[in-house]
């Protein structure tokens, strides 16, 4: 197989079916070997079955965590490439061609830029639109990584080169921890303009404004 579109999943029944079908009608109209794979970090509400009933392949991950979600979906995907993006409807899952042709062109890791691609009004916190920037600047100095915007969910890499890093991290830092190894490895990266759309969950972020900035704060400087 060589794609896997990769969606962590923490209690997102409201939006968890339109991502998928977003999903499903690119592959289909692009005539895509993919599947779609939601890595389930022990959602208390009816994601799973929302996901299974629409098509996808349901991972249960019992270990919380962002990082800890997509390391185990990676692990468990069947696709030579990974596209993963968060589904509560911030991503548009019909517009991942800019991804796959970077992979194609031989980049190992395609990260998205949605100060670059456009920011819905509403859809980004005041205090994300300046401490994404100062906390990319710092880690793409540090890393020398051609990314500026190390904080957006959609990306797109290979899956072996990825799982032969050991990723570690758990939390939301995981982020900036996978950009990181693949630029240490001196891996292919580029980045490529993502529009960023209002979430529809209704519901309280996953997101901790500063625990998480704090978090990958000090990854960066340890690292």
């Amino acid at each position: 197989m060589k794609y896997t579109i990769l969606m962590p999943c923490l209690n997102e029944e409201k939006t968890i079916k339109e991502c998928i079908n977003e999903a499903k009608k690119y592959i289909y109209e692009n005539n895509l070997d993919a599947e779609i794979l939601i890595a389930d970090n022990k959602s208390q509400d009816k994601s799973k079955e929302i996901a299974i009933r629409n098509g996808a392949r349901v991972v249960d991950v019992l270990e919380k965590g962002y990082g800890a979600a997509l390391i185990e979906g990676i692990n468990r995907a069947n696709g030579e490439f990974i596209i993963m993006g968060d589904c509560d409807f911030s991503y548009d899952f019909t517009s991942l061609t800019p991804f796959i042709k970077k992979l194609e062109e031989g980049y190992s890791l395609v990260v998205g830029n949605r100060f670059k691609g456009g920011i819905q009004k509403g859809a980004m916190p005041i205090l994300h639109k300046i401490g994404v920037p100062f906390l990319s600047y710092l880690a793409r100095a540090k890393f020398k990584a051609p990314v500026g915007d190390f904080h957006c969910g959609l990306r797109a890499f290979e899956k072996e080169r990825a799982k032969s890093f050991n990723l570690k991290c758990k939390g939301m830092e995981f982020a900036t921890e996978i950009i990181a190894e693949f630029a240490k490895h001196n891996e292919k990266i580029c980045e490529v303009p993502t529009p960023l759309r209002c979430d529809k969950r209704g519901a309280k972020s996953h997101l901790r404004t500063f625990r998480d900035g704090f978090r990958h704060l000090v990854y960066i400087i340890k690292k």
